[in-house]
């Protein structure tokens, strides 16, 4: 009942946190006022952030499945617990960081929200997680990895390096690349083809939020990298569902 009670308390805190955020909002601005400082072109369409309701829906659903006695004391709940506390720290205190403009520092805590959401998320399936216990860490990864090249990214503008003489472009359909590679990795060696549906939204969204500006060949690198892993997602399914 402790770890369950902790959970809770740790669930209420990050939504709290980010809702109060924006509704205030934090040192006169919110999230996404922040990020439109700076052109970055990693940074999805503001719309694609939505998704951020999605993954709070999703922790809330599998806190609410621990609730039933002969559920809540599973090796999934309790090999996980501690590191689901950590990362809705981490994620609160990244909020401070990100509306203080602190935004080195928003990038270590970024940096340590990923790596432990990657330990949580093979803690679940070391404890043999159903579906639907690994799902909100699925959409959660899939989108944090995203988050923190994007954080990295903007930090990088914001300090005004050049990238070694090359253009932003070509560092954007670089890191483009990277994400592409992290879902496929995820599709093909974790059996999970939810993360890399995370990745696909993400892509579509830096494809629409740069359609109207000079950098095309980001665009069309955009939209030609989230379909290929949208088919071979699909591919993937299919062959699943044949066995």
């Amino acid at each position: 009942m402790g770890k369950l009670l902790l959970n809770v308390i740790a669930y209420i805190l990050v939504i709290t946190v980010n809702a109060l955020a924006n509704i205030i909002p934090l040192n006169g601005q919110t999230t996404g006022e922040i990020s439109n400082k700076l052109n970055v072109l990693f940074t999805p369409a503001g719309y694609v952030f939505s998704i951020w309701s999605l993954i709070y829906l999703l922790l809330g659903l599998w806190i609410l499945r621990q609730f039933p006695k002969n559920r809540r004391n599973l090796p999934v709940y309790q090999e996980t617990s501690s590191l689901f506390v950590l990362s809705s720290l981490l994620n609160s205190l990244w909020i401070f960081m990100w509306h203080y403009e602190y935004f080195g520092a928003s990038v270590i805590v970024m940096i340590l929200l990923l790596l432990t959401l990657m330990r949580l998320y093979m803690k679940a399936k070391e404890a043999d997680a159903s579906f639907f216990d690994l799902l909100p860490f699925s959409v959660y990864l899939g989108w944090i990895s995203v988050a923190t090249i994007a954080n990295i990214s903007y930090f990088l503008t914001y300090i005004d390096w050049n990238g070694f003489g090359l253009s932003a472009s070509f560092w954007t359909i670089l890191l483009m690349i990277v994400a592409t590679v992290l879902a496929l990795y995820f599709l093909f060696n974790e059996n999970d083809w939810v993360y890399p549906l995370v990745i696909v939204w993400a892509l579509i969204g830096i494809g629409v939020q740069n359609k109207d500006g000079d950098v095309q060949v980001v665009v069309f690198t955009a939209y030609c990298l989230s379909i290929i892993i949208a088919l071979m997602t699909l591919i993937y399914l299919v062959k699943k569902i044949k066995k």
